[in-house]
């Protein structure tokens, strides 16, 4: 009886590390390839997945069906996954800019109780990334890949206060003087 408690036990364990990953699909596209035949059709789906906690990935996937797609890019965010440092009040610790192609992202941290502002597919990863309090800003292309591409090469370039200090050698109460 002993025993089966704990197969019960390690199985909620991982159940919970496993339920704790959300994903989103941004967008599924209908993409063909021309071959000796004709015309091979098979779909793209673009997935952020995210804790909530501060880490987030994009991932591509393809395949001939969607569902096969979502799982494709959901393995493929897993495997591009960023870790990001947030704030007492789930905001960013400073201004950022980010590339992805044609795509650029302006961030900037807010006040406790602003929200989300931000648009599309930035909207989207900010929210599994567990930011709460921001301001951002899409330039350039309007490409959901290429935004949220943008906006994970923002967060990574973040760094919190005692990194900052800890690179620079000196001790935080010196960075603002």
């Amino acid at each position: 009886m002993a025993e089966k408690e704990k197969t019960r036990k390690k199985s909620s364990r991982t159940k919970e590390k496993e339920t704790t990953w959300q994903e989103r699909v941004i967008q599924i596209r209908r993409v063909s390839k021309v071959v000796k035949g004709g015309k091979k059709l098979s779909f793209r789906a673009i997935v952020v997945v995210g804790n909530e906690r501060g880490t987030v990935g994009v991932g591509v996937g393809k395949a001939s069906d969607v569902i096969g797609a979502v799982r494709k890019g959901v393995a493929d965010g897993k495997k591009h996954l960023v870790e990001i440092p947030l704030t007492k009040s789930n905001s960013i610790p400073h201004p950022a800019q980010g590339d992805g192609g044609g795509a650029k992202i302006m961030m900037r941290p807010a006040a406790p109780g602003t929200g989300v502002i931000a648009g599309g597919a930035v909207r989207t990863v900010l929210e599994l990334a567990g930011v709460r309090n921001v301001l951002a800003k899409q330039l350039g292309s309007n490409n959901p890949l290429n935004n949220a591409r943008a906006t994970v090469n923002a967060l990574e370039t973040l760094r919190t206060f005692s990194e900052v200090a800890q690179d620079r050698g000196v001790p935080i109460e010196n960075l603002f003087s």
